[in-house]
């Protein structure tokens, strides 16, 4: 884990913090799960009756001969199994369905989570981090924990029957059981303190091979111009080679705990059968008796030799639980103020104060930006690549905070407007505009909901899709694919500025928005651009002069500072001027 992403984690919780944290997820289903524990009770308690039914039958038939055969002993247990398994049916149902239903509402408030994180968050972590610790905790969690609960209580309450019947038979040979028993079960608790940090590790290589996987299917055309297969693969090759380390070293934890207690559960029946024999002979205890004791203690015994497997998924599921409880405790860092103000849809100005700002603690990335840019007129940012451009008109809809200084809408820290009201006043047309899947309708309407087929119509023509639209056998309801995958690169930029027009609001920026593009997508996805920069407070990032040359006002950023400003006449006129340089570099052959 990279040290940005160490600092984006959740503060350290107490042991009780992280189960305070997922009770209000199993307190609507607390019934349902107690009754499905207490249905384990009479599943546990029942594994004792063939034990203790063995006892008048060995007695009475194998040993005194006696033709009255206690005949509804095989009936009686039978008849319990049937119950046993009705219950255990029911148990599984209902653990089934408990599990199920906190596992959804555990992954809706992750989600939800995950969806007012900051964007800082989402830089500081891979896509693998995301889904394993957003999505795959909780299956491992929920559904782990539910079904160990339900096996711990049966297997608990069938000890404690089947411990009743060994006393029941023989009190001396029960304490030898007892002790043998208790040496059994102490190294169990010893397991979590082994395998935290193995189990910790793994999590970090599945989210890394997670997004290997998210990284191969959409850098796929990448990888093939590049013939990178070979490289890809070794990275993967190693990642897979890492966590099967990790796996024979959870292996090497856990693996010895079933052997161990073989050995120790051989020398509890060994010690019980050499004493067994020595009490029959004594007449202490009958045949009968002695059966009944072998048979509760096997009983007993095998479930023993084999929880070692069960306690380790046990503390796995108790540590996903702490993982997710520590993603549910995290703060977003961008929040709203109490009593925020609301953001009406006019404004007159938006300005820059003594603003400071770093990704990294202690590299400033802008350095004492001030600018006011009057509302109505668009404003223009070049300059060299990394400068600080795009970092600059990122504050403006707050994703991100400033270090210091301030950036305010009429006078207003943009602070004390609520992130909703601020964020309705803001389109954003970016270089490489995220589509989600679905349809041509479905995008445009994530700009405004409730928009109107007027409206949408509007939009598609004010960006010059409709067109476009109008020859789809399906029309507005025309699927683009993952990411908008069936679309060509000027058709995504048009669907993204359509989305913009409809919500209509009264700032927009535009970040490198046509640079990605051929010259002929350029020309139309320009055109649609100009059409949404009327009578809009309008933020232009461009590398190409020519698109901003007509801004009201051009803002030259190097290096985090603005080292020039004015009319793009004005700024050709500056001897070695920096604007100057870049003009000459892209008209230098004209």
């Amino acid at each position: 884990m990279t040290k940005a992403e160490k600092n984006q984690e959740a503060p350290k919780l107490r042991f009780m913090d992280h189960y305070r944290i997922m009770w209000p997820f199993v307190k609507p289903y607390l019934f349902r799960a107690i009754f499905a524990v207490l249905l384990c009770v009479p599943i546990g308690a029942l594994d004792s009756v063939v034990a203790l039914a063995l006892k008048p039958y060995m007695d009475i038939v194998l040993v005194d001969k006696s033709d009255q055969s206690p005949a509804y002993i095989p009936l009686l247990i039978v008849a319990f199994t049937v119950v046993q398994g009705a219950l255990t049916y029911m148990a599984t149902y209902m653990n089934a369905w408990v599990g199920s239903k906190i596992t959804m509402d555990v992954k809706r408030a992750l989600f939800k989570k995950l969806l007012v994180m900051e964007p800082a968050y989402y830089d500081a972590h891979n896509s693998g981090f995301i889904i394993q610790r957003f999505a795959t905790d909780s299956d491992i969690a929920c559904a782990g924990l539910i079904e160990n609960v339900r096996l711990f209580t049966s297997r608990i309450f069938s000890s404690l029957s089947l411990i009743a019947v060994l006393f029941y038979n023989s009190w001396q040979l029960s304490i030898i059981a007892m002790v043998v028993l208790l040496f059994a079960l102490l190294p169990l608790a010893q397991v979590r303190r082994m395998i935290k940090d193995t189990i910790f590790k793994t999590v970090i290589e599945n989210a890394g091979i997670l997004t290997n996987y998210e990284e191969t299917n959409h850098g796929n055309k990448t990888i093939a111009s590049y013939n990178m297969q070979k490289q890809a693969y070794v990275m993967f090759d190693q990642a897979m080679t890492r966590l099967f380390k990790l796996a024979i070293k959870m292996t090497q934890k856990t693996a010895w705990m079933t052997p161990m207690l073989h050995v120790i559960v051989s020398i509890g029946v060994g010690a019980v059968i050499g004493y067994g024999s020595y009490l029959i002979v004594q007449g202490q205890i009958t045949s009968g008796n002695f059966v009944s004791f072998i048979t509760a203690l096997i009983m007993l015994y095998n479930p023993i030799k084999n929880i070692g497997k069960n306690v380790s998924a046990l503390q796995v599921s108790f540590l996903a639980i702490e993982r997710i409880a520590d993603i549910l405790s995290l703060q977003p860092a961008i929040v709203n103020k109490p009593n925020a103000k609301e953001l009406k849809n006019k404004h007159k100005s938006i300005e820059f104060k003594n603003v400071n700002f770093e990704y990294v603690p202690d590299t400033p990335v802008l350095k004492n930006i001030n600018l006011k840019v009057k509302g109505g007129t668009t404003t223009a940012l070049v300059g060299n690549s990394g400068g600080g451009k795009s970092t600059v008109v990122s504050l403006i809809p707050r994703f991100y905070d400033v270090k210091d200084g301030s950036v305010e809408i009429d006078g207003v820290d943009i602070r004390d407007y609520s992130l909703e009201s601020l964020r309705n006043n803001i389109a954003v047309v970016f270089q490489d505009n995220f589509l989600f899947s679905g349809t041509i309708r479905d995008n445009i309407l994530m700009g405004k909901p409730d928009a109107s087929e007027e409206e949408i119509n509007r939009a598609l023509e004010m960006a010059y899709l409709k067109d476009f639209v109008d020859e789809q056998e399906n029309g507005l309801d025309t699927d683009i694919g993952e990411r908008g995958s069936l679309l060509s690169g000027g058709q995504r930029q048009r669907l993204a500025i359509a989305r913009a027009f409809v919500k209509n609001a009264p700032i927009v920026i535009l970040d490198e928005a046509t640079s990605a593009l051929d010259n002929k997508s350029e020309a139309v996805v320009q055109k649609a651009i100009n059409n949404l920069m009327k009578d809009r407070t309008v933020f232009v990032i461009a590398h190409r002069l020519s698109t901003v040359q007509n801004a009201d006002e051009i803002v030259v950023i190097n290096d985090g500072e603005i080292i020039e400003r004015g009319k793009h006449e004005d700024l050709l006129k500056i001897k070695n001027g920096a604007y100057l340089s870049l003009y000459n570099a892209q008209f230098k052959s004209a």
